[in-house]
């Protein structure tokens, strides 16, 4: 299985009215503009981010197989995030990296070594963010463009913040799309008559909206709440996922190669051509101590696929010096079976239109659990003259995070992830 690294931007919009609060004189002071939110977020200097993550799973239910054998995968995703200040109220951001992945899991599309067994994904994203301070707005805009052997994808959104006058109240509204173009690769035995050899092609769409709402409660606790609305359709099943069906064949003490060699009855995952998910979050952050700040988000989702899931993170941020900080974090999540999923060789032949053996669809329940490390001194932990600039101009390096975590699921998926991310500032 070639596992979807980066999930969609789940993005909600309802109809609430812009007039929440009213443009008129509120933003004025004694004829006299007030100027703090002109500094408050003000983009005064040129940030560079250079990201890092590496991945490992293994587990024993790959959906390329039906459902059984190695989910193995390794990725590694070095990442570029540059934001540039046209002025202090425009900035340009670009986001550009690869993934590099290898999976023994879709090594077994075919019956010999395939070409996604070990590949890479190049993508691109622009955003552009105007900010109006006398009307306490900010609007951004955004495109991006990412490609991989089987898959080229198009995306574009945008996203519109209202803060009050006070500071102490945020309304945001975002949208976004994701256009996606795959060639069709089926598992080998299924390639009669050229069907499924990359040849053809088949869509992808996805259409994102949400809403946000965040208010400081009190000088300790802050809150927000989200709402979202995904729309897809196309081609949602993936073409080289085989589901073997109850035919009555032991297939018992196979290898996988033997088992895309054998007899049993199988097909190709098939679901449904349109899905909606609905997710609805809330988020508390409660400022304990000078030492301390808690930080909680509960997530609850649906689909019509009939999956309801319950997430529910913490953090916990410890100041062990004012420029040191440690972090443990954790994640549960939790979720119900879809209605077109069953486990390896217990779909029965007719039954259902539908039909998927993808442990991603399963009921299951997870954790994560990790430590991060963030160093941030408030003058930076150097400053630094850099090749190509011009006389006088400086790199600051701002910081460091590092983070690592382990993932267990009840399937018995396990997984690490190791991530480094170093701030640069210039101006």
């Amino acid at each position: 299985m070639r596992m979807q690294l980066k999930s969609i931007l789940l993005l909600w919009v309802i109809g609430l009215p812009r007039v929440l609060w009213s443009q008129d004189i509120s933003d004025i002071t004694d004829g006299k503009l007030d100027r703090s939110w002109f500094k408050k977020g003000a983009f005064t200097e040129t940030e560079i981010n250079i990201l890092s993550s590496y991945y490992d799973q293994d587990g024993n239910h790959s959906p390329v197989t039906g459902g059984t054998g190695t989910e193995q995968l390794t990725d590694f995703t070095p990442t570029i995030i540059v934001n540039v200040p046209l002025d202090s109220a425009k900035q340009l951001s670009i986001n550009f990296g690869i993934d590099f992945y290898s999976s023994a899991s879709t090594d077994n599309i075919d019956d010999v070594s395939s070409t996604s067994s070990s590949d890479s994904r190049e993508h691109v994203d622009f955003s552009y963010t105007q900010r109006l301070p006398y009307r306490r707005e900010t609007f951004t805009v955004s495109g991006g463009l990412s490609s991989e052997y089987d898959v080229n994808s198009v995306s574009f959104g945008g996203s519109w913040t209202k803060e009050s006058k006070d500071g102490n109240r945020e309304l945001s509204f975002n949208g976004k799309a994701f256009l996606d173009k795959w060639k069709i690769y089926s598992p080998d035995e299924f390639r009669s008559q050229g069907v499924g050899d990359g040849q053809q092609s088949d869509s992808r769409n996805s259409y994102a909206f949400g809403i946000g709402y965040g208010q400081i409660l009190s000088k300790r606790l802050q809150a927000s709440i989200s709402g979202e609305i995904v729309y897809q359709d196309g081609m949602l099943s993936t073409p080289f996922h085989r589901v073997f069906f109850n035919d009555g064949v032991d297939v018992s003490g196979l290898t996988e190669r033997q088992l895309i060699n054998s007899s049993k009855l199988r097909r190709v995952e098939n679901l449904p051509g349109t899905r909606v998910k609905l997710p609805f979050g809330i988020r508390l952050n409660y400022y304990a101590s000078d030492f301390i700040v808690l930080r909680s988000h509960y997530r609850f989702y649906w689909d019509d696929f009939g999956i309801v899931g319950n997430t529910f993170d913490l953090e916990a941020p410890l100041k062990i010096t004012p420029f040191f900080s440690v972090i443990p974090f954790y994640r549960y999540h939790t979720q119900t079976t879809a209605d077109y999923f069953k486990p390896f060789g217990e779909h029965l032949d007719g039954e259902t239109t539908y039909f998927t053996s993808d442990n991603d669809l399963a009921g299951l329940n997870s954790h994560k659990a990790g430590i991060g490390i963030r160093y941030s001194p408030v003058y930076g932990v150097g400053r630094f003259k850099f090749p190509g600039f011009k006389d006088g101009t400086l790199v600051n390096f701002k910081g460091i995070d590092l983070r690592f975590a382990k993932y267990h699921r009840s399937d018995g998926l396990d997984a690490w992830i190791a991530s480094f991310d170093l701030s640069f500032g210039i101006k």
